[in-house]
This record gives structure tokens, sequence and C-alpha cells, in this order.
């Protein structure tokens, strides 16, 4: 008799289904203004470098809170798609800089528009819900602080032996 595959049941997966819905909601605006290259992860990097001018992949991931090797990624897409070029970093004749490119303006003010619909979206959709999101994370965090998930984790490992 085989023990059941652990994958199978999962407590995250309606919450990271439900998140790339949301994404792929987003995402149906900026291809229903044309936008067919677009990507909800986008937004931030382009709003931020519109708002504080070229800057680099490291200070740009900083910036997005996201790793470098993910904004690198993110660079690229967003290169392909046009949106974003490399600079010389006047600083630093030898350092390049990512800036946007005039084709991203469009792209930039629709982001504004949306990231400001998405929240007030958000809190309409939270005040249908009996427990909002926002709470909920605030919750879970201050439970975290309590108790780390890694604590939790080790504890319900130790439990199996």
């Amino acid at each position: 008799m085989s023990t059941p595959d652990p994958t199978e049941s999962n407590r995250w997966r309606p919450l990271f289904e439900l998140l790339r819905r949301l994404d792929g909601e987003i995402e149906q605006v900026y291809v229903d203004a044309g936008f067919t290259e677009f990507r909800s992860r986008f937004t931030m990097p382009l709003v931020r470098l519109s708002r504080r001018g070229a800057m680099s992949i490291k200070a740009l991931a900083a910036e997005c809170d996201v790793t470098h090797s993910a904004m690198s990624q993110t660079v690229t897409a967003m290169r392909k798609a046009g949106l974003v070029d490399s600079v010389t970093d006047p600083a630093d004749g030898r350092a390049r800089l990512i800036a946007l490119t005039p084709e991203a303006t469009p792209i930039v003010e629709l982001g504004e528009a949306e990231w400001a619909a998405t929240e007030a979206a958000l809190e309409e959709l939270e005040a249908e819900t009996p427990y909002p999101m926002s709470r909920l994370v605030g919750d879970i965090e201050a439970a975290l602080g309590r108790r780390s998930f890694t604590e939790r984790l080790r504890s319900q490992m130790e439990g199996q032996s």
C-alpha cells in the first residue's frame, strides 16, 4: 500500500489560482488597450522608472522588492516589448542604466490608472467579504511573529518521525 501523494492536497493552491486569475484579469486591461506584450509584473518597474528616472537593474530590483535575477528577467521581457532600453550612466560611463523608451509612455499612464483602479476594486471586493484579505494577511503576519513558519515546519516534521 503506497502513501498518498502529498502534492495532491494543497492548501495554498486556491490562493495561487486566485492571484493568477487576478493577474490575468489585470493583464486583460492592457490587452484590451492594444498592449498585447504586456505582463502585470511590468507595472511597478515602469511606474518607478517614470517617477524616479533611469536606474540600474539592482536599484530597480530593490525599488520593486524583488531579486536581481527576477528583475533582470523582467527587464529582458520589457526590452523585448520595446518598453525599456539601456543607457549609459552619466555618473559612471562604464555602467548601464535601464530607461523608458518613448513607446512606454502610454503604458505608464495606463499603469498608473490601472494601479489606482486595482486598489479601489480590491477595496470594493474586500467590502463584500466577511474577512478582508488585507486583514487576513496582517493576522497571519502577527501569528508568524509569535512563531515563525520555519519553527512550525520543524515541529510538524518532528511529529512525523
